[in-house]
């Protein structure tokens, strides 16, 4: 049985837009409100009488007057030219549907702990894909896994990679991302909004981008990263979490522990062979050895054309690593 979601009210004297972004906000699973899109004030202060509002989404065209007997928890301004007063949470109105909603949610200071709109009981489960090699396919094999399976099922993409490209292949300058997620979680402020408001999406795959800094990862130890990953799944609101673990000063041990099963991309040359036997004696010697059995080594395909940075990520899709990752499942 679902949890009931809280509310997020919506209204603008275009009507067309409230609707538009109730719709689009409603589809996305991960979102932990039902936004109600209003077409006039009176039916939406009629209904913050009998449900709590958590947030109203409001265009500042609107007075504070005529918001007058509208119960809200918080609110905050459409505004047409991105312009705050002082002490006002203001996003700007004419921006994508996706990073509008971040914004929204990157305001919103929840006044308990959100319920978790999931099923009782689900943990997602957590894919790692890691090598002790470099330059073997790592990371366009986990973009590609993290694709295909996003066509069947909710899928979020994390990357532990200090400079992971993700901004030059899909095009995208990001406000928010993983080094503001993992401050909510060490001060105790994570949950499932903080996770919405870091959130981005291409081609079906939600993903989160990468630390701002690559610094901010050797001021981080595994254990937080792998405590935040085990909060992430456990609160279920994906069915599969993929992991691109790159190299921490002190390993990647304690990650790869969280994870239900491990891609480890390989070569057959010598010098990766002899890293492989390298890594799993080490393993055994510090007593990770459970790690080794859930390992699932790959050799993967070497692309037949050379690929171009504009629409990277689909040639990965459907072209040869695309067809070896469907033929894994």
């Amino acid at each position: 049985m679902r949890k009931i979601k809280k509310i997020m009210a919506v209204y603008d004297v275009d009507s067309r837009y409230a609707d538009r972004f109730a719709e689009f906000a409603n589809q996305r699973e991960q979102v932990p409100f039902r936004v109600v899109a209003f077409t006039s004030l009176e039916k939406m202060r009629e209904f913050s009488e009998r449900e709590e509002i958590a947030i109203l989404l409001v265009g500042d065209s609107v007075t504070e007057e005529q918001l007058t007997g509208i119960r809200a928890l918080q609110t905050v301004r459409l505004s047409e030219t991105g312009l705050a007063k002082e002490g006002e949470a203001v996003v700007y109105k004419y921006q994508a549907s996706d990073s509008l909603l971040r914004e929204v949610m990157s305001w919103y200071q929840p006044q308990e702990m959100v319920p978790l709109m999931t099923i009782t009981g689900r943990r997602s489960q957590i894919i790692g894909v890691y090598s002790p090699i470099g330059r073997c396919g790592k990371t366009s094999f986990a973009l590609t896994l993290g694709q295909a399976l996003a066509r069947d099922e909710k899928v979020l993409y994390l990357t532990l990679e200090e400079f992971s490209a993700l901004s030059a292949l899909t095009a995208t300058v990001y406000t928010s991302g993983l080094s503001d997620l993992l401050y909510y979680y060490t001060q105790r402020e994570y949950n499932p909004v903080r996770l919405g408001g870091v959130t981005y999406n291409w081609g079906g795959l939600d993903y989160i981008p990468p630390l701002t800094n690559a610094e901010d990862k050797n001021g981080i130890s595994q254990a937080v990263f792998a405590g935040l990953v085990r909060r992430i799944a456990s609160d279920g609101v994906y069915e599969t979490l993929v992991l691109d673990v790159g190299m921490f000063c002190g390993g990647a041990e304690e990650v790869l522990s969280v994870c239900d099963l491990i891609y480890v991309p390989v070569m057959e040359d010598v010098v990766s062979t002899a890293k492989l036997e390298a890594w799993k004696e080490y393993l055994k010697r510090s007593g990770r050895s459970v790690i080794w059995e859930k390992l699932r080594f790959l050799k993967l395909p070497r692309p037949g054309q050379a690929l171009v940075r504009e629409n990277y990520l689909e040639q990965l899709l459907w072209g040869e690593l695309g067809d070896f990752v469907r033929e894994l499942r």
